[in-house]
């Protein structure tokens, strides 16, 4: 992660030398290798590089201490398909592979009544997302060779991770999530002009529609008896080349 955060450091300071983003001249090229802009095209193709960090917000039936999830960076990439609309309204369709990782932590409280060893108050949630946004971006006017914009949609992602037909629950440490999962993604971004493409990182918040979690066959269980819903929601970090 610190290198990839150094390569992007150096990729500004590099373009900043050569006066390409920064300066009133307006680059009339890019994204096709200097021979012309594709702005205009109906449909443009890129991919994108970036990470990410997600979370779960809980409900609970009652009022005992929420259970802590533990974040991890993860790594996001995929590919970018861009359908133009008009000049400021593109529609954009970017399927990707999120890989993900939490750690949930619970309370002595959850097991009161409960013999229970140390490593039950702990699981991992380990998550690989085949995702897939329908996203609708909404730019404003070019400005010399930045363009920002905002973008919005719904997704779904399909967890290969899940384990929802795993026939073990948390009795026998496996705690388990829905496979399928839809979301709605709002964020903001900026388009850099470039000689020879296109450079836009962007950020958006990701956010969970259905409930996730599958109980354990314990409706007692202390580790899903107590959650009315779990749903994901997180951060994406994309840097994107068109």
């Amino acid at each position: 992660m610190r290198h990839f955060f150094i390569l992007i450091t150096f990729f500004f300071i590099s373009y900043h030398s050569q006066g390409q983003l920064f300066t009133k001249k307006k680059v009339q090229y890019d994204a096709n290798q200097g021979r012309r802009s594709t702005d205009n095209d109906l449909l443009r193709w890129g991919y994108f590089l970036g990470f990410n960090s997600y979370d779960f917000n809980f409900d609970y039936n009652q009022d005992l201490r929420d259970i802590y999830v533990k974040r991890s960076p993860g790594f996001s990439v995929g590919l970018i398909g861009n359908l133009r609309i008009n000049n400021y309204i593109d529609l954009r369709l970017e399927p990707g592979l999120i890989i993900t990782t939490r750690e949930l932590h619970y309370s002595t409280s959850y097991f009161v009544g409960t013999s229970y060893n140390n490593s039950d108050l702990m699981r991992e949630v380990k998550s690989t997302y085949i995702h897939i946004p329908l996203l609708v971006k909404f730019s404003t006017k070019r400005i010399n060779n930045f363009k920002p914009f905002i973008v919005g949609g719904v997704s779904t992602a399909l967890n290969l991770s899940s384990n929802e037909n795993n026939p073990n629950d948390n009795s026998n440490g496996q705690f388990r999530s829905k496979k399928n999962t839809l979301f709605y993604e709002m964020g903001f971004g900026i388009d850099f002009y470039l000689y020879n493409f296109k450079f836009t990182p962007t950020i958006r918040g990701v956010f969970g529609i259905n409930d996730e979690l599958v109980r354990d066959k314990d409706p007692a269980s202390p580790w899903t008896s107590n959650i009315t819903s779990m749903k994901t929601r997180g951060v994406f970090v994309n840097f994107t080349f068109q």
